[in-house]
């Protein structure tokens, strides 16, 4: 009698059904990969509801937002490269728990300094320090831990499928984060997100992992060690072509987050849900991207996707930094969010996997670590220009700084025929230059 519907049910149940080699069949990579989307879910409040109550609730200028910013970079310049060092001489898996642990607990004490009448900037640029800590070391071992369970010809996959994780997160929760900051206020709100860091904890928890783990040395072993890992870098054409590129994204990305809330809530005039719903766009661009994101890579190459990614950010930046304080403004604001998420997952996705691509297991630890110090560098100038611009010149003028800037290293990248000329994921080769396709 309803034989009609079969046709539709096959549609659906293969539409829904994994392929018999999908990641996700794997049990080891699906609890990893639930762990991250949980873990993003949270982010999605800390990231909405630590910059809303500095600008909403404590009045900061931009200024104050590019210290709080920075205060979160200063950790990678400190202590990555020694960081890294200690990550190969460890198990990372437990690194990457006790971080998401951590976590949990520092974000927990602005709710609780909001609630004791203690909280400030100063607090504020206390937790900042203390989630920097944590990103640069536990977050260090959490790529490392995805190279232990994922081979890596499937690489820019498993990045694209953690990207897709963190893309649903970011489809539902800046409106949970907007519901939240609106019913509880926007420290009360960061409560739950200490919540679900803490269940992503409890699942990493279960995971077993192969881990290869350097011997324990001397303190003079210690520095020899360091210097392997910025010396591997230095040799790698490929990699100092991506850090220059990437730390230079990271400069204007850092210097448009600094003013893009107060620009949405002084100029624009939206209330924190409002600035909440805004942010499924970001989730929006980053569901795409994270779908597309992989075939598109295939097609082009990593090294083209990436610099697409510059591209796209600036395009957004500049979109919203001309744009007018009415409804259309608004819709350019949900716009260069959706363009920042298209952009940033075409950048990661494709930097990560190259990165992790070229790399020997012994050195892992000691590269992600150089590699993420090389970035970050030029992000807290970033931050502080970005704030400088803003409070002394024009919010606008934050926004066209980093936009003009991400176009124009857009075409730097494209002239770097290393970059360029990546049209497939490389294998290890010699120990100072991946294995490259010609440029076409």
């Amino acid at each position: 009698m309803l034989t009609w519907l079969e046709p539709w049910y096959e549609r659906l149940k293969r539409a829904v059904t994994l392929p018999p080699t999908d990641l996700l069949r794997d049990r080891v990579y699906r609890r990893l990969w639930s762990s991250i989307l949980i873990s993003s879910l949270g982010g999605q409040i800390t990231m909405l509801a630590l910059p809303l109550t500095a600008a909403v609730l404590l009045q900061a200028t931009p200024t104050q937002m590019g210290l709080l910013t920075s205060m979160e970079i200063v950790p990678f310049v400190l202590f990555s490269l020694p960081g890294g060092v200690w990550l190969d001489r460890v198990r990372k898996l437990p690194v990457y728990v006790a971080g998401e642990t951590l976590l949990a607990f520092t974000v927990a004490t602005v709710p609780l300094a909001a609630w004791m009448g203690w909280l400030s900037m100063g607090w504020l640029y206390a937790v900042g320090f203390v989630l920097g800590c944590v990103y640069t070391v536990a977050g260090s071992a959490a790529q490392i831990v995805l190279t232990q369970v994922v081979s890596r010809d499937r690489l820019v996959e498993a990045h694209a499928k953690n990207a897709l994780a963190s893309s649903g997160a970011e489809v539902a929760g800046p409106g949970v984060a907007g519901l939240l900051i609106k019913m509880l206020g926007a420290p009360m709100a960061l409560a739950a997100d200490a919540l679900l860091v803490l269940a992503s904890a409890l699942i990493l928890r279960g995971i077993r992992v192969e881990e290869q783990v350097a011997a324990k040395g001397s303190g003079a072993d210690f520095w020899r060690d360091l210097k392997a890992g910025v010396n591997f870098v230095r040799r790698q054409r490929l990699l100092v072509s991506l850090a220059c590129a990437v730390g230079g994204w990271q400069m204007f990305h850092n210097g448009a987050q600094v003013v893009q809330i107060l620009f949405a809530t002084r100029v624009l005039g939206l209330t924190a849900q409002q600035v909440g719903l805004s942010y499924v766009g970001l989730g929006a661009g980053t569901v795409l991207a994270s779908v597309l994101g992989h075939r598109l890579s295939r097609r082009i190459g990593p090294g083209p996707s990436l610099v697409l990614g510059f591209a796209t950010c600036g395009l957004g930046w500049l979109a919203l930094a001309v744009a007018p304080a009415n409804a259309l403004g608004i819709a350019a604001f949900a716009f260069m969010l959706f363009t920042f998420g298209i952009g940033a997952v075409l950048i990661f996705i494709n930097f990560l996997s190259l990165r992790q691509a070229v790399t020997p297991a012994p050195l892992l630890g000691r590269m992600t670590s150089t590699m993420r110090w090389l970035i970050l560098i030029p992000a807290g100038p970033g931050a502080l220009i970005g704030g400088w611009l803003g409070e002394h010149v024009d919010l606008r003028a934050a926004l066209l700084f980093s936009g003009f800037g991400a176009l124009l290293l857009a075409v730097l990248a494209w002239r770097n025929s290393t970059i360029r000329g990546v049209r497939e994921l490389p294998k290890l080769g010699s120990a100072h230059e991946p294995e490259l396709q010609p440029s076409k």
